[in-house]
């Protein structure tokens, strides 16, 4: 389960509860990958555990196997070279956990940086501590900016005729639903690739900006996605998503 990443959503307790009774039934084991878990912007949206809300269900729910994922290098921290994280793991069978903690210990590990870091993101300033306050401070200004662009990226591409974007409520990408030309579409399959696959190749040779195409998350056959983050600081954001209008016009010129 990708908790938040991906499409930009954030999953609500009753989307949580879902996939813990549909794993149930399935006899799966969960996977919960919560590295975006402060990283929640929309109005009403909030993180809720896999853990938390499979021990509120309570038996048989709370006896099944979980593990969850946690990163420093995503996040609010952002710090993608500082690689360091941490999967908890709980009900697994004892036999099983003991090969995994066996297979972990035969692998490298994070650079003693990386787990520094993780020890910060896990042991955060405490109210009353000397560091509290700029670690809040700056804390909530990355937040902040990070919920403006994502406001800025949703509307942008609102705004653009033939696309439409759901707000982007957590994590940091977009993924935008845009309608293609059947000139476009005909010549895509022509050159045997995916019609938005051609769609992204066009836009990086003609303006250098990379989006990846829906086609690899299991869109719904006959629409067209991509998806693109919301990263970039709001100069930099702005001047792409300038470019990215202007392309997008043209694009459909050419090709209706």
């Amino acid at each position: 389960i990708i908790h938040l990443n991906c499409l930009g959503q954030v999953l609500t307790r009753e989307n949580v509860v879902d996939v813990i009774k549909f794993a149930y039934k399935e006899k799966l084991f969960l996977l919960a990958d919560e590295v975006y878990q402060d990283n929640v912007y929309a109005e009403g949206s909030k993180f809720h555990s896999f853990k938390k809300v499979l021990t509120e269900l309570g038996s048989p729910y709370s006896e099944m196997e979980l593990a969850s994922f946690m990163s420093c290098s995503k996040g609010y921290m952002g710090e993608c070279g500082l690689r360091g994280g941490y999967t908890e793991v709980i009900n697994l069978d004892p036999e099983v956990k003991a090969m995994l903690l066996k297979s972990v210990s035969a692998m490298l590990c994070p650079t003693v940086l990386g787990q520094t870091v993780m020890d910060c993101v896990v042991n955060p300033p405490q109210p009353g501590e000397p560091s509290y306050e700029s670690f809040q401070k700056e804390k909530n200004s990355v937040l902040k900016s990070l919920a403006e662009r994502a406001k800025l990226v949703a509307d942008t591409f609102n705004s653009i005729p033939g696309m439409s974007c759901n707000p982007v409520q957590g994590a940091m990408y977009a993924f935008p639903q845009f309608k293609l030309p059947e000139r476009a579409i005909k010549e895509a399959k022509n050159q045997g690739i995916e019609p938005n696959a051609f769609y992204a190749f066009q836009l990086l040779e003609n303006t250098g900006i990379c989006i990846v195409p829906g086609s690899g998350f299991g869109q719904v056959e006959g629409t067209y996605h991509f998806r693109t983050t919301i990263l970039p600081q709001p100069d930099k954001l702005k001047a792409m998503l300038d470019s990215f209008k202007s392309f997008h016009l043209k694009f459909l010129e050419q090709w209706e």
